[in-house]
């Protein structure tokens, strides 16, 4: 009995001794596309909220979903939707149930020139061109005769993902393309180069000296520009919703509520505010 006693004595001990995990904490981690947003909301909501600590940080949507999967974030933003093989992790990892998803923007994905390149609108057929490597010249799109330089994503971002899946129909970017950790140091390289070119987010391109440059579905079809009327009517062609993650099991309490907060009229606002598009109403509680 007096070593049952001690036993349990110090498994008392050890777990007073564990730190729990702070009380009104939520993480949230993954895409870059979606930090700024992410940030925002989180400003907002602990402003409405002050007993609730919300942590954002970014990495990348295929970083985040591994986190999930490690259970190291309760929330997992994603510029893309989950891979089956990134599902079949989840359910082992959580012992049962799928990550659910929720829709939580909309996304015009944009296309920068540096605001002194003369071309006005691309075609798909010729991002296509230039990102795999076929079209090297700004010449053979309407600019300058000069070289054209390639500024992508790394291969954990899911705007890389969707852009090589939806533009480049599964083919590879040329090798060399110039890999950057974010959507905004793809900003800041291309507002600083007149030959270069990159994609990402509608909400980052405002006051970087760079533009966004319409897209023509085919090059038969006018050039439509990434506006919130042409992109919620499915009029631009690079279109995508933004995406949260959770395991269901978290899905209750205060991360319930900050995720309905998201979706309602609060949240969605400030999706309008920070440059990107608020979600249909029929998606808003799903």
């Amino acid at each position: 009995m007096k070593m049952k006693a001690l036993i349990a004595w110090t498994v008392l001990l050890v777990a007073a001794a564990t730190p729990a995990p702070a009380a009104g904490t939520i993480t949230v981690k993954g895409s870059d596309t979606l930090v700024i947003l992410a940030q925002k909301w989180a400003e907002v909501y602990m402003g409405k909220h002050p007993e609730v600590k919300i942590q954002v940080t970014g990495g990348g949507s295929g970083t985040g979903f591994a986190a999930l999967q490690n259970k190291t974030t309760d929330l997992c933003n994603a510029s893309r939707k989950i891979k089956a093989k990134e599902i079949a992790a989840c359910v082992a990892a959580f012992g049962g149930p799928k990550p659910t998803e929720y829709k939580v923007a909309v996304d015009g994905l944009s296309v920068y020139l540096s605001a002194e390149n003369p071309v006005k609108e691309l075609s798909l057929e010729q991002l296509d061109g230039i990102f795999t490597g076929k079209i090297k010249n700004w010449k053979d799109v309407g600019g300058n005769d000069s070289p054209i330089t390639l500024y992508s994503r790394e291969n954990s971002s899911g705007t890389y993902e969707f852009f090589k899946e939806h533009v480049l129909q599964g083919k590879d970017f040329a090798s060399s393309a110039q890999t950057m950790p974010g959507t905004a140091a793809v900003l800041q390289a291309v507002a600083k180069d007149k030959n270069g070119i990159g994609y990402g987010g509608a909400a980052y391109v405002t006051g970087t000296g760079a533009k966004q440059v319409p897209i023509k579905p085919s090059s038969g079809e006018p050039a439509v520009e990434p506006t919130e009327e042409n992109v919620l009517g499915q009029k631009y062609p690079i279109w995508r919703y933004l995406y949260v993650y959770v395991n269901p099991a978290l899905d209750k309490g205060e991360i319930a509520a900050y995720l309905n907060w998201i979706r309602g009229e609060e949240g969605q606002q400030v999706v309008k505010e920070v440059g990107y598009f608020q979600l249909p109403a029929q998606w808003r509680q799903k």
